[in-house]
């Protein structure tokens, strides 16, 4: 909706319908592309080839396959892509994570991470197919997609439909298990296996209402849980990141960390309770991709990282979809043990497009 559009930015904006026209600009220095996620990767890996520099909202991709294209283009173009992982810009993030990583609770064996809501029973309902709105343009939103009659909740809640999104295990997981990854030193799981469906909701989503993700590293296993028929807190909240190591547990989210030590045989603390609250994130990430912009460092969610965050994400779709117990190698960014599994990898793109 162009009007609507226009109202919001009261009309200090200039409407362009079509990304092209915007990248063939040369008075345009850098997009952000915060469209539904199967845009992505097209959008991005041609503002790379037209010398644009790019903030890509998470997940940075549909597939695996895709977002490693994405990693070579900003490289063969040298371009500074920031993605939305905007939680790593947080400063009580910084020190969850340093504390971590320092040894601060031990070694760590397990984190677990969840989001939990409660949509039941009609969640996002069951309009039926009908004609898109005079305003939009069906055919250019579904892009690289495979085609579909226009149904309002494929546009407005896109992320519930495997054609364009991977539901909460990439909506609100990438989020969550970036800062695992990061905070334990790793960027890829050894395997993943995850279980889940569609129990409760009757709507007409394509994607679970209740899932659990299990990821196994080298030392530690990782976990992710999400239901949208209960929304009964784990350990006070309905999302957040634990870690939990031999000398103490830290639970970390955008509200801030809370450090629970662990009883020692003299049933006094191994170390000290400590706390923080939150801190801002979305201002910090942005004024970064900025000054990235200019200094063309290396910004903190870069596009490599994002990837690989992503990924962890997107395989563990695919271990649900084919119901295994994924083996992966983080080098070929390819399954090991089923060729059923690498057929999901990527996707062929609907012409004209194609990356």
């Amino acid at each position: 909706n162009m009007e609507a559009a226009r109202n919001i930015t009261q009309g200090r904006a200039e409407m362009i319908k079509d990304f092209r026209d915007v990248l063939a600009r040369e008075d345009i220095d850098a997009v952000h592309i915060s469209t539904p996620d199967h845009w992505h990767a097209e959008i991005m890996i041609q503002a790379c080839a037209a010398g644009k520099d790019v903030y890509v909202e998470k997940p940075v991709s549909l597939t695996i396959g895709e977002g490693r294209r994405m990693v070579e283009a900003a490289k063969k173009h040298n371009r500074v892509v920031q993605c939305g992982t905007q939680q790593r810009s947080g400063t009580h993030f910084q020190k969850a994570v340093e504390i971590v990583a320092s040894g601060g609770i031990g070694e760590v064996t397990m984190t677990k991470t969840w989001i939990l809501e409660n949509e039941s029973p009609n969640g996002i309902g069951n309009p039926p197919n009908q004609d898109p709105p005079a305003d939009l343009d069906w055919e250019m939103w579904q892009g690289p997609s495979p085609r579909h009659e226009y149904n309002p909740n494929r546009f407005r809640q896109f992320r519930w439909f495997w054609d364009y999104s991977g539901g909460k295990v990439t909506d609100w997981g990438v989020h969550l298990m970036d800062i695992v990854q990061w905070a334990m030193g790793m960027d890829a799981p050894l395997n993943v296996c995850a279980t889940g469906g569609k129990y409760s909701l009757k709507d007409n989503r394509e994607t679970p209402d209740t899932v659990h993700v299990t990821w196994e590293y080298p030392g530690f296993l990782a976990t992710f849980t999400n239901r949208v028929c209960n929304a009964h807190p784990e350990d006070g909240d309905g999302y957040g990141i634990q870690f939990h190591g031999t000398e103490g547990t830290l639970y970390v989210n955008r509200g801030g960390w809370t450090l629970t030590p662990e009883t020692g045989p003299d049933n006094k603390p191994r170390i000290p309770a400590q706390s923080s609250g939150g801190s801002e994130q979305n201002g910090p990430h942005e004024r970064q991709f900025i000054d990235c912009v200019k200094s063309r460092e290396k910004p903190i969610s870069d596009i490599e990282t994002t990837h690989r965050s992503t990924s962890a994400c997107l395989m563990a779709n695919i271990a649900l979809k084919t119901g295994q117990r994924l083996e992966w190698d983080p080098v070929h960014e390819k399954f090991t043990n089923s060729d059923e599994a690498n057929e999901l990898l990527d996707y062929e793109y609907s012409k004209p497009w194609g990356v």
